[in-house]
């Protein structure tokens, strides 16, 4: 009887990884025919409307489901975040739709990346002092606009147990422009609340592997908390801002900080 069950198990695992995979690709099919097939016809509060309804389903789709605590994300915020996977992206436009401050990289990626410039992503090329100029331009233009912009200071992901050195330069367009910044942290975990690692994107995993990953995790919850809005009058001092989220991000994920970090 255990050998059948575990057989039976092995299918049915199996049968679940086979449906997740397929459903998948036809979500992002679907995408790519709304973003051709609608987006040159309508405006910006539809497109994020668009984008928050198809990055819950994507969720979905994977086996997540999203918890959001603390506060609510205001408009016309740079939102601050951990950043542990390539599903970080669609977790927060899943709560509140963004434009993001990304690696070049990612422009690169098949369907990922064409899906992510055509919905307000920053491409940014780095040790490049000029580009980070135009960047910086770019942000304030959008936080102007009302829009949120969400960055992950890092520069890099973790497996969502750590907490590396924030990048302060990446919050300048909001000190620049005087809106708001907001920290998120990102944090998944298993229904019974215990740190799960599947989605996590770092080391030499390939996109490819980490998809599988999280497919392959029977349930997996994606939980955002928000911190308040923090104030950021030109003039404020990005280093302090930077500390202070990486704060508050550390609070809410458990995480002791390294002084020196």
């Amino acid at each position: 009887p255990t050998v059948e069950a575990g057989a039976g198990e092995a299918r049915a695992g199996a049968l679940l990884r086979a449906t997740r995979w397929t459903r998948l690709g036809l979500h992002l099919l679907q995408g790519v025919l709304t973003i051709a097939a609608v987006y040159p016809f309508t405006g910006r509060d539809t497109h994020q409307a668009l984008r928050r309804r198809w990055s819950l389903r994507l969720l979905r789709v994977l086996g997540m489901r999203l918890e959001h605590r603390g506060e609510a994300v205001a408009p016309g915020c740079m939102l601050v975040a951990n950043h542990v996977s390539w599903v970080d992206i669609f977790a927060i436009n899943a709560l509140a739709p963004s434009a993001f401050v990304s690696k070049a990289e990612v422009r690169a990626w098949p369907v990922i990346g064409w899906l992510a410039a055509k919905n307000d992503t920053i491409f940014l090329r780095r040790g490049s002092r000029g580009h980070a100029r135009i960047i910086n331009e770019e942000t304030a233009a959008l936080l102007d606009a009302g829009c949120n912009v969400a960055i992950f200071p890092e520069g890099t992901t973790t497996d969502g147990a750590t907490l590396l050195h924030f990048h302060a330069a990446l919050l300048q367009p909001a000190i620049a422009c005087g809106h708001p910044v907001q920290s998120l942290a990102l944090q998944y975990r298993t229904p019974d609340d215990r740190f799960s690692r599947a989605p996590a994107y770092d080391g030499e995993l390939s996109l490819g592997e980490c998809i599988a990953n999280i497919i392959a995790s029977p349930r997996t919850i994606t939980r955002i908390t928000v911190a308040a809005p923090i104030a950021a009058a030109d003039g404020a001092d990005r280093r302090t801002l930077a500390t202070r989220t990486r704060g508050e991000i550390a609070t809410a994920l458990g995480v002791t900080l390294d002084a020196q970090a």
